[in-house]
């Protein structure tokens, strides 16, 4: 059975700066763990963390590179759609155990659904392109998006999972003490 764990303070944030350290780096093209990192955050009783987590990790990012704009508002709020489909429909809280070839399904699908929206809805839009050739633009994109979505999903959920999300050891609380005795312990 999926555990019922405590996503707190320490295991949204620790994602949040975690996703946009990945994508600051920019060592591959379409670097966008966002996904990867959403899911497991989908799967756990606290649904509003996985529309929260996108839209936070998005309006962030654009604010720390200077790229606030109409497209911050697009992407994240189709990040947060798709948090809060697959928190709310994909995955069941109490299903059975989630593992990683439903993870790279749900990647897949949300991939498939957040270029089409992004790419090919937006672009005819927003830059006056016809929709066939925002469709034929928006492939190569969408396969190198499949392609890094896919590794990150299979390197990076096992990890979130064991070691972040379903960390019962790791709380609010834990982190709070560890850092008050920390900082205030007497040397």
């Amino acid at each position: 059975m999926t555990k019922e764990t405590n996503v707190g303070i320490v295991k949204f944030f620790a994602g949040l700066i975690l996703s946009n350290l990945i994508r600051l780096l920019h060592f591959i093209p379409n670097n966008d763990p966002i996904m990867a990192i959403m899911l497991p955050y989908a799967k756990t009783k606290h649904k509003y963390i996985a529309v929260l987590f996108p839209l936070l990790t998005m309006v962030s990012f654009d604010i720390i590179t200077g790229k606030v704009g109409v497209w911050t508002i697009v992407t994240a709020g189709t990040y947060a759609l798709l948090g809060f489909f697959f928190s709310n429909f994909y995955f069941k809280v109490n299903a059975k155990k989630i593992g990683l070839l439903k993870y790279l399904k749900a990647g897949i699908l949300g991939v498939l659904i957040f270029d089409f929206i992004t790419g090919p809805i937006m672009s005819s839009w927003m830059f006056g392109m016809t929709f066939t050739d925002a469709v034929l633009g928006q492939i190569p994109f969408t396969i190198m998006h499949l392609v890094t979505v896919s590794a990150y999903i299979v390197v990076l959920v096992p990890l979130l999972d064991k070691h972040l999300v379903e960390n019962a050891k790791l709380t609010d609380t834990s982190v709070l003490n560890y850092l008050k005795q920390k900082l205030f312990a007497r040397t």
